[in-house]
């Protein structure tokens, strides 16, 4: 197992038991206990675990929501996949929305180029990505930057929403279940989200599998609301069904 490989399974064991331990983790994973405090220490340093005595925790049970560069540094593999296969969800020509998010982010990296296409975003890095491309007319949601996320929230990204009718809105979340459905840290960021599906025909849900596993703060969405979630492999297929029972399709890519 790469190293990459072994702190991908080490945070989702931390994310699925609120905890990990360094002497159980390194007899699970057959390394030495100074790997595994090794892996922890690169963890820490991209934001998604908290080093505690003997072990770690997710920040997510610390209350903490992962600044995005962090986040862009985890499942990195499982991220292309998911936006190559939401390609498949992308209308010929039309009008998409493109939620701000790591995973959405990479759906704009693969857009083809020839597809002429009018693209809402919340997020300025994603609009300065995507207003290079000449066949794409680009529209960026106002209002105020949340520094963790560089996502727009808030009236002047809500007041445009209310009056646009796109073909397909292609969400972030932080967290999704079928009990609880989609779920988010920042109820501003939440609203953004739910006038962001309500002002789509078709909504499409990219999330990799450890989103899976969490719920937060506010709710914007049920699974009956989603048509399609694309998410990994890592998903196991009981989980999909259960999801695929509220409502959406389930791919894992």
């Amino acid at each position: 197992m790469y190293a990459e490989e072994r702190q991908q399974e080490i945070l989702r064991r931390a994310r699925a038991a609120g905890r990990v331990d360094v002497v159980s983790l390194a007899g699970e994973l057959d390394v030495t206990t100074e790997t595994i405090r090794r892996d922890l220490t690169a963890l820490e340093r991209a934001g998604v675990l908290r080093r505690v005595h003997g072990g770690a925790i997710p920040v997510e049970r610390l209350g903490f929501e992962p600044a995005l560069a962090a986040r862009d540094e985890v499942l990195t593999a499982e991220k292309e996949r998911i936006a190559k296969a939401a390609l498949a969800e992308l209308p010929e020509d039309g009008s998409v929305i493109i939620d701000a998010g790591t995973t959405t982010g990479r759906l704009v990296g693969v857009l083809p180029a020839d597809r002429e296409l009018t693209v809402v975003v919340n997020s300025p890095p994603l609009a300065t990505a995507l207003a290079a491309r000449a066949n794409l007319n680009v529209i960026m949601l106002g209002g105020r930057v949340r520094g963790r996320t560089l996502a727009t929230v808030d009236d002047w990204a809500l007041r445009p929403l209310s009056q646009l009718h796109v073909d397909v809105a292609f969400m972030a979340t932080n967290g999704c279940s079928a009990a609880r459905g989609l779920t988010t840290p920042d109820p501003a960021e939440a609203a953004i989200k739910r006038a962001m599906i309500g002002a789509a025909q078709r909504s499409v849900l990219l999330a990799d599998h450890t989103k899976f596993t969490n719920t937060y703060l506010a709710s914007f969405a049920t699974l009956a609301e989603i048509d399609v979630v694309i998410t990994d492999t890592g998903l196991d297929l009981a989980h999909a069904a259960e999801l695929s029972a509220a409502g959406p399709e389930v791919v894992r890519a």
